[in-house]
């Protein structure tokens, strides 16, 4: 995988019920979930167009060590081991140590320091992973990070990425909208988590060809739209939401 270092490049839903998020998320967002090979319960997902992520089954085992339904991310490095190292350094957790995965690629599990989990991955693959692409139907199309505190946030992110912030737009008592650049292609944002809100996390917003319609779906699947659909800075339309089993996600479409 060529994807520059620091750069999203997988997303995948954890959930205990992958049959019931098949149902789900093919009619909100359009994609295309495949039955799971016989040797592991995982699902990938298909826009059409590329993979942009999987579905992996919650096991008894890792609920009862902690883990909830929700999105996670794997960003892509060039050296997992070296990334791995970084991240302590840097004041985030190491959950999971580097291991292989035969034909897929060398993987971590880590966390900021303010708790967020997140993969770090290198592929095996020669091609660039397309999952993130703001233009693409079905593809991650923004990153967003709700964190406790995120001016730590921001530096943990550029001394172990290093990403960086060009712009900020103010949104009044809840502070400023900080935008992320992962080398040259801006990638997301970070904002500061409400109090009375989900609990902080990322947050990731996948393009579907019509918003209106995608909010009601979510709300026909069982899920709950938190907000929107509103416009945003650049034309688009969003919703923030969460599915049947209380993942949150965000779908974007164009105005």
């Amino acid at each position: 995988m060529v994807n520059p270092n620091g750069t999203p490049v997988w997303y995948e839903l954890q959930t205990a019920d992958p049959d019931a998020a098949k149902t789900f998320y093919e009619d909100v967002i359009g994609w295309s979930i495949a039955p799971p090979p016989a040797e592991m319960d995982y699902r990938m997902i298909d826009t059409g167009n590329g993979f942009v992520g999987g579905v992996m089954r919650l096991s008894d085992e890792m609920a009862a060590g902690g883990a909830r339904p929700g999105w996670k991310f794997y960003i892509g490095v060039d050296d997992v081991d070296a990334t791995f190292d970084a991240i302590k350094n840097a004041g985030g957790s190491q959950h999971m140590p580097p291991w292989d995965m035969p034909g897929v690629g060398r993987m971590a599990v880590v966390a900021d320091p303010q708790g967020i989990d997140f993969y770090v991955m290198r592929g095996a693959s020669p091609e660039s992973s397309t999952a993130f692409d703001p233009a693409g139907l079905g593809k991650c199309s923004w990153n967003e990070l709700n964190t406790s505190d995120q001016a730590a946030a921001r530096d943990f992110y550029a001394a172990v990425f290093g990403w960086t912030y060009p712009d900020s737009m103010p949104m009044g008592e809840a502070g400023d909208y900080v935008f992320i650049q992962a080398g040259d292609q801006a990638i997301g944002a970070t904002m500061t988590a409400p109090t009375d809100g989900p609990r902080p996390d990322w947050c990731f917003y996948f393009r579907a060809p019509d918003i209106d319609a995608a909010a009601a779906k979510v709300t026909a699947g069982g899920g709950t739209v938190h907000a929107g659909p509103m416009e945003v800075p650049g034309g688009d339309r969003i919703i923030v939401a969460s599915d049947p089993h209380g993942a949150m996600f965000g779908v974007v479409g164009s105005a």
